[in-house]
């Protein structure tokens, strides 16, 4: 585990260094001058724009400018933002805790609606699991910005149940507020987990020690519990760090539409003006969340399937 453990911190290691590279770059890839992006196209003076390029070090070989960045990144300094004139840091901080609930209430829709359909799915064949097949089929299908338009236009125009914009205040009115964007940004992940589960429990119900509980008349809640579903946690686990960071990049649109001031608005908005310091650094926080996210999988797995750990110490 120790060695495993080294090998992966390495390789997140690495990834985070390549990637904090590119993203970097993408300001000195795109076509024209950066300081004409950090300027937002407004007009200046040659001494504004020599003030824009020493503070953001533009006069500097790439190399040079990179290692000051990823040394204040480290730090916590992610520059200040052209558009916003604030910390970049500060802005995100201000902007997370909205994303963190939002993400939140949506994964706790997707645990309960994907493995309730999924295992409801497994256990009744028939009428049930073929409803269930075309439910979750349609849930994948959707887009995030095609079922909040539909949320929207349902429950907050027509009904007029749920808010369709704005953070709220206070947890109760957040919650209220945060309803229709988390069951948009769900959806689709309700359906890619329901059929995740599907496809995990019936393999485990065709095990042989599952038919030998049965036909020692073990009870079926029983057998489901400690045989089928703990032995279909495995691939339902590995979706699920999947989950974590689909659901991070999916705010973007979700926050977008709903007029929510998160952290995936605010890179849709600083995209839209080309402000660079907000976009590199909300850019490098959603690959550390999909590296962390798959590392405590990776570490989790070994603890809910003990075969897993005795195949990696044969392969060591």
């Amino acid at each position: 585990m120790a060695g495993f453990l080294l090998r992966r911190i390495g390789g997140i290691a690495v990834t985070l260094v390549v990637t904090s590279f590119l993203v970097f770059g993408s300001v000195h890839l795109a076509p024209g001058d950066p300081a004409s992006f950090l300027l937002g196209g407004r007009s200046a003076s040659p001494a504004a724009v020599a003030a824009i390029k020493e503070q953001y070090h533009l006069n500097d070989p790439f190399l040079v400018q990179y290692t000051k960045w990823v040394g204040g990144v480290v730090t916590g300094d992610f520059g200040k933002s052209a558009t916003f004139r604030q910390d970049v840091g500060g802005l995100i901080a201000a902007r997370l805790p909205t994303t963190l609930l939002l993400i939140g209430y949506a994964g706790v829709l997707i645990l309960i609606g994907g493995l309730a359909s999924g295992a409801l799915a497994a256990l009744r064949r028939g009428v049930v699991d073929r409803a269930v097949l075309v439910g979750t089929g349609i849930a994948t299908a959707t887009p995030s910005f095609v079922a909040a338009i539909g949320l929207i236009s349902v429950f907050a125009v027509q009904l007029g149940w749920f808010p369709a914009f704005g953070n709220g205040e206070g947890f109760g009115d957040r919650i209220y507020h945060l309803t229709l964007p988390a069951a948009a940004l769900a959806l689709t992940f309700v359906g890619l987990l329901a059929r995740v589960t599907r496809t995990s429990m019936l393999e485990e119900l065709g095990r042989e020690h599952v038919e030998v509980a049965r036909s020692r008349g073990v009870p079926g809640s029983d057998v489901v519990r400690r045989h089928v579903l703990r032995n279909a946690l495995g691939p339902i686990t590995t979706v699920t760090g999947t989950i974590v960071a689909g659901l991070l990049v999916a705010t973007s649109i979700v926050e977008t539409a709903f007029g929510l001031s998160g952290v995936g608005q605010l890179l849709v908005s600083s995209v839209t003006v080309k402000d660079f310091p907000v976009v590199q650094a909300v850019s490098l926080l959603v690959v550390v969340t999909f590296v962390v996210a798959n590392l405590i999988v990776d570490l989790v797995q070994p603890l809910i399937d003990p075969r897993l750990s005795h195949a990696k110490g044969g392969t060591r």
